[in-house]
């Protein structure tokens, strides 16, 4: 039998390259010096994708340099840069790594509002600089008696209501159905934002999502009003958010997401009043190869015996039952 031909798209952890390169024929696209002479060469062999959601779109018009093509198996619990849709009426099944980075993203969430709101690097900056011999630093605003809303109660929104508790405040929240949780329900962005004056951000990307957090939104945030996202850069309207910064209009924001990452506006860069983090939500040792571990399961399991294990729901009706 001839081996089974993998195409990574982009550089994966050690993990996955090991396990992928020990079970199938594995191509690395970023090595070769034309890609799209090597599409054409060996395209039609390729059976399997291993991508990462950090990484480039795989659009329709890249899955028909594919026809052979059976699965992607995508590093990262977002798969916004799968054109799903194109992948399912190709009977391609796509698969993710939900779960296994829940308790780290909302982990490093928790982390993000607290610095933001005590202003933690700031404060850093401030002792490095050696202002503190100068006078002490400036109070923070507090996390106490402030109302969270979180937007999209999925397992990783649950999670940061979970460590929220913990601190006694208020938390509400926003989603396409209302849950049996003990959280105050909200049918519309604005209402919550109104209602809030922390609003985090944890929902899937995507054009369904895309400027979900708009200038409204974040006028009804209001002026000590916060915005921490998680989700994707995309969710945020980006000029809404440094306008709103810019103006006061709301009190400060964290950031782990951008619209054009790696690329961050120099208008954010300028704000005092952010925290920028680098898309680190998921970026521990541990969680990272529990995540590349599941994106090697997914396509082992596949061409084992037709049964990945995290199935996207698009895909999820073209896997036997």
């Amino acid at each position: 039998m001839q081996p089974i031909q993998i195409l990574m798209t982009a550089p994966l952890l050690p993990i996955v390259v090991a396990q992928l390169e020990s079970a199938f024929t594995l191509h690395k696209l970023w090595e070769q010096p034309d890609p799209d002479a090597f599409l054409k060469a060996v395209g039609a062999r390729i059976r399997g994708v291993a991508t990462s959601t950090y990484h480039g779109r795989i659009d329709d018009a890249f899955l028909a340099r594919l026809p052979a093509l059976e699965i992607i198996a995508s590093f990262g619990v977002g798969y916004d840069n799968v054109d799903v849709a194109a992948a399912a009426a190709r009977e391609v099944v796509v698969t993710n790594t939900p779960g296994v980075l829940d308790e780290e993203v909302a982990d490093l969430t928790v982390a993000l509002l607290l610095s933001t709101l005590r202003q933690i690097p700031q404060a850093e900056r401030f002792l490095r600089d050696g202002k503190w011999r100068e006078g002490a630093f400036p109070l923070s605003p507090t996390l106490r008696g402030r109302r969270v809303g979180i937007v999209g109660l999925g397992n990783i929104g649950k999670a940061v209501a979970r460590r929220l508790q913990g601190f006694d405040v208020a938390i509400a929240y926003h989603g396409r159905t209302r849950q049996d949780v003990p959280f105050d329900y909200h049918p519309t962005v604005t209402g919550l934002a109104d209602a809030s004056d922390v609003l985090v951000v944890i929902v899937p990307g995507g054009a369904e999502t895309r400027h979900l957090i708009d200038r409204e939104v974040l006028a009804a945030l209001g002026s000590d009003g916060v915005l921490i996202n998680v989700a994707r850069g995309s969710v945020v309207d980006e000029a809404a958010l440094i306008e709103a910064l810019q103006s006061d209009m709301i009190l400060s924001a964290g950031l782990d997401v951008y619209a054009d990452e790696p690329r961050v506006p120099q208008a954010l860069l300028d704000l005092p009043n952010l925290v920028l983090l680098p898309h680190i939500g998921s970026g521990s040792v541990q969680t990272r190869n529990a995540m590349g571990q599941l994106l090697s399961d997914n396509l082992v399991q596949w061409f084992r015996d037709g049964k990945p294990v995290t199935s996207v729901p698009e895909t999820a009706h073209l896997i036997a039952g």
